[in-house]
């Protein structure tokens, strides 16, 4: 009879005990709410799926849903549309000027929100500097109080969470690789398609997925700047908690927001590859390039 080995039944290194005071707060933060919210949605002592069946059967809640998804999609791509361009220029500059890139995309980070959101206000209402731009070609267009309006704020606010996982994914990017295309005669723009398109696509898919399901819960801007009349889904749930006091329909309406963040974070995870559970890439190590 083989007897075990004392050394190989060694207890959990203390190190482990480190992780205890944020595990414990982040399921008294987190995970308690969470929890509470599943069970008021299935019905506190009488378990029903009636108030998940009515998200998909309630028109006013199917159209939050639609406008909340368009809106969402729609910030996604002004924000890939504005932020690749931008971290690929972060690659090629030197240290001090990506310094300074780095320091204005990071302002809506050190800003106030509300501060923010009100000087979004100046700038969208009637007789603000937008709506005078498009007086003079002869339209009346006021921004504010409109899904255009909060896209234009919330792509603006989200912008740095589509920068900062592609510069993280284009400063691995080894350009030696593109001089080698272009010595055989490659095209520029076939060379980026067929070799640097691919090694940014982490990058790319951490972007769209982060700043989606972050504009699927955006409640303030969209409180400040849009209206009752176009609100989103953190807008309903707010309403039917403090309002109509329908605890339960908010719990299953927030489960489903919650259940569709985690299954595009997996998605995500899958496609990507060295996307973590934040959208932050884990880029590989940089071989010598001189």
């Amino acid at each position: 009879m083989n007897t075990p080995d004392p050394a190989r039944w060694r207890g959990p290194s203390p190190r482990w005990l480190l992780l205890v005071p944020a595990l414990a707060l982040l399921a008294a933060i987190l995970l308690l709410p969470l929890g509470q919210s599943l069970f008021r949605s299935v019905g506190q002592g009488d378990w029903t799926l009636d108030h998940y069946a009515r998200l998909f059967t309630d028109g006013v809640t199917l159209r939050v849903l639609a406008r909340t998804a368009v809106t969402a999609a729609v910030v996604t791509v002004i924000a890939f549309a504005l932020g690749y361009p931008y971290a690929y220029v972060m690659t090629r500059v030197g240290p001090r000027m990506r310094g300074v890139l780095l320091v204005i995309v990071l302002i809506p980070f050190w800003t106030s929100v509300m501060a923010r959101n009100f000087a979004w206000i100046v700038i969208l209402q009637r007789e603000g500097p937008v709506h005078s731009f498009f007086r003079l070609f002869g339209l009346d267009v006021v921004l504010y109080g409109s899904v255009a309006g909060v896209t234009v704020a919330m792509s603006q606010v989200l912008l740095p969470f589509m920068v900062l996982p592609l510069f993280s994914a284009l400063s691995g990017i080894d350009r030696r690789l593109l001089l080698a295309a272009r010595g055989l005669g490659s095209h520029p723009l076939v060379a980026f398609w067929k070799i640097y398109w691919p090694l940014s696509r982490g990058g790319v898919v951490a972007g769209l997925i982060l700043v989606f399901t972050l504009s699927l819960g955006f409640y303030v801007t969209p409180a400040l700047l849009g209206s009752p009349k176009e609100s989103l889904v953190a807008q309903l749930l707010g309403q039917r908690t403090t309002q109509l006091l329908d605890f339960a329909g908010a719990g299953a309406l927030g489960m489903l927001v919650l259940v569709v963040t985690l299954v595009l974070v997996a998605w995500a995870n899958r496609f990507g590859g060295t996307i973590s559970a934040i959208g932050v890439v884990a880029a590989a190590p940089v071989k010598d390039r001189t």
